[in-house]
């Protein structure tokens, strides 16, 4: 096994540990797999998931052989880009975007694949992400939704409730501040997760990365006044605590949320096992919105792509009908507390008292947004708000510039695909 590196993938999870195989017998057709590490240490690797799984669809497929790979977030895309690289890609792939492999015509569409009950049991929103140009390409594997997380001991001492509006979170903010608490609302616009921060608070403002024909918007009037508030409103006025936002990432910010230190902050699901660890007491509620409660929160997918150089289009198309059954979906994504892509499976989750604690985020997920991973400019975009969005909150900062040169940025490289 390799050394242990902590990443994150789309989903904002932490993983660790390197790549390592699995492999059967003799077989008449061997399917290649190679699968993102969701595990955060070697006892709950998701190389033990698939270990149960292959052996469970081996043993009623004895012509089939599946060889697993599990690789660490930190690795896993690189991988599996340079095997396509060296013309011997895997015939399936667990991993973070999937456009670029898309548009090279390299992958298999999704109803090339599965069965249609199971393509139809595809969440809506996760099924249509997994689009380009209206042809889905990337089948959503694990997904997550945004809420606002607050300490209730740190309200308590405060004597305030739950924000509804950016007022709300303003006024809530002041009082924590008042009462000593070092990070009133946490701001993590640095590297590590810029683009989810930066996408939840432009929804939260009616905006979001693109417009109404899905083109990039960044610097729209919307965005341009999120920004503006968050700059002046928050940031301005010493509420998101000691370190810059720009230069506060999101791991560090849900570890000072473990600690005690933040009143409030944005979390996914893994947060709340964090913050359970941490002895913390925490509430949980729908994204604030300007006037109101968010009319959508940001959702994330990572994507199963299905590659069509080796062939073996129907093996791999009735093994994912098997890895998409309700059963299976839903032992993932009670391992790794994430929530299920399919909507046969989210219903099971919904109605059941063991998976109460992401009741919110399954709330959540019928009207999140999510990423326009379909853009193969996509990754591009990203990095770039990554490296550039903390400036637009900054003393000194111009959101409007900040925003306007990320735009244009975005239109070239959309106009480059």
């Amino acid at each position: 096994m390799a050394g242990t590196i902590a990443v994150v993938s789309a989903l904002g999870m932490t993983a660790v540990l390197g790549g390592c195989g699995m492999t059967g017998g003799s077989a008449d057709v061997t399917l290649k797999l190679v699968a993102a590490d969701y595990g955060d240490n070697a006892a709950n690797s998701s190389k033990k998931y698939w270990d149960k799984l292959v052996r469970e669809y081996e043993a009623e497929h004895p012509g089939v052989e599946i060889d697993v790979s599990v690789y660490s977030w930190n690795d896993v895309d690189r991988k599996v880009r340079e095997m396509v690289s060296a013309g011997d890609p895997p015939d399936m792939a667990q991993i973070g975007a999937y456009a670029d492999y898309a548009a090279h015509n390299q992958l298999y569409k999704a109803d090339d694949l599965l069965s249609i009950p199971v393509q139809a049991d595809f969440v809506g929103q996760l099924a249509t992400a997994g689009q380009v140009k209206g042809v889905q390409y990337g089948m959503p594997f694990a997904s997550s939704t945004r809420v606002l997380f607050y300490n209730k001991t740190l309200f308590s001492k405060a004597g305030i409730t739950p924000p509804e509006t950016w007022e709300d979170l303003a006024d809530d903010a002041e009082a924590l501040k008042a009462e000593g608490v070092k990070y009133p609302y946490a701001l993590p616009l640095g590297p590590e997760e810029a683009q989810a921060e930066s996408m939840q608070w432009m929804l939260s403002g009616g905006g979001g990365y693109t417009d109404s024909v899905d083109s990039y918007g960044i610097d729209s009037p919307e965005n341009v006044d999120t920004f503006s508030w968050l700059k002046d409103d928050l940031v301005g006025k010493g509420l998101t605590g000691p370190v810059a936002p720009g230069e506060l990432n999101r791991a560090a910010a849900f570890a000072a949320f473990a600690k005690g230190e933040v009143g409030m902050l944005n979390g996914h699901p893994s947060l709340a096992k964090i913050a359970a660890k941490g002895g913390v007491k925490y509430g949980m509620v729908p994204t604030p919105g300007k006037e109101g409660t968010t009319g959508s929160t940001l959702g994330v997918a990572d994507w199963m792509t299905a590659f069509r150089k080796n062939g073996n289009r129907d093996q791999i198309g009735d093994f994912l009908d098997f890895v998409y059954s309700e059963k299976n979906v839903l032992a993932f994504s009670r391992e790794y507390d994430l929530l299920p892509v399919t909507s046969s499976a989210s219903a099971t989750m919904a109605a059941s008292g063991r998976d109460r604690h992401l009741r919110t985020f399954l709330e959540e997920l019928p009207s999140s947004e999510l990423y326009p991973a379909g853009k193969t400019s996509w990754a591009d975009v990203s990095a770039q708000v990554k490296q550039q969005i903390g400036k637009a909150v900054a003393p000194g900062g111009s959101p409007s510039a900040v925003l306007g040169r990320l735009q244009a940025e975005a239109s070239r490289a959309e106009n480059a695909e």
